[in-house]
């Protein structure tokens, strides 16, 4: 019985999710981020543990827990405000975060900013960070008819 709960237990622990997704604020640099980890202990629990790990290198990197939310309704909209201030919202809960100590600064209120994305689960069950689409510049007006 106990070699049989012994080859089971990986099998327990296959279905759990721990996965991330990172924003990467300045462009082709790792060195000031956003990422959203999620983690579910075990396959039977419907709810994850999330939490927001900010970055700016080489001055501050810090975790800082969200809370549980649903293994595969984890969607977070990230808002991007002046001067390294972010707001994070999921549902009607609303976090306020900054990246110049990567520290967390409020808890509910308004969103501010403007979208930059949204980190979510995509159809594969695994968390992603989804862009904003840039806007399109408009098309140039048409030439007048010479005359």
């Amino acid at each position: 019985m106990r070699r049989l709960l012994i080859l089971l237990l990986p099998l327990l622990l296959t279905a759990c999710a721990r996965d991330s997704a990172t924003y990467y604020v300045d462009k082709g640099s790792n060195q000031h981020t956003l990422s959203v980890r999620r983690q579910q202990d075990y396959f039977w629990n419907d709810n994850v543990r999330v939490t927001l790990v900010a970055t700016r290198l080489p001055d501050c990197q810090r975790q800082i827990p969200l809370g549980d939310m649903l293994v595969d309704e984890v969607d977070l909209e990230v808002f991007a405000q002046p001067e390294n201030r972010w707001s994070l919202r999921n549902g009607a809960q609303v976090w306020q975060v900054e990246s110049q100590t990567c520290a967390l600064v409020g808890e509910g209120g308004p969103v501010a900013g403007e979208k930059v994305g949204t980190f979510k689960v995509d159809a594969n069950n695994k968390l992603v960070f989804e862009e904003v689409a840039a806007p399109t510049a408009p098309a140039p007006a048409p030439a007048p008819p010479a005359q």
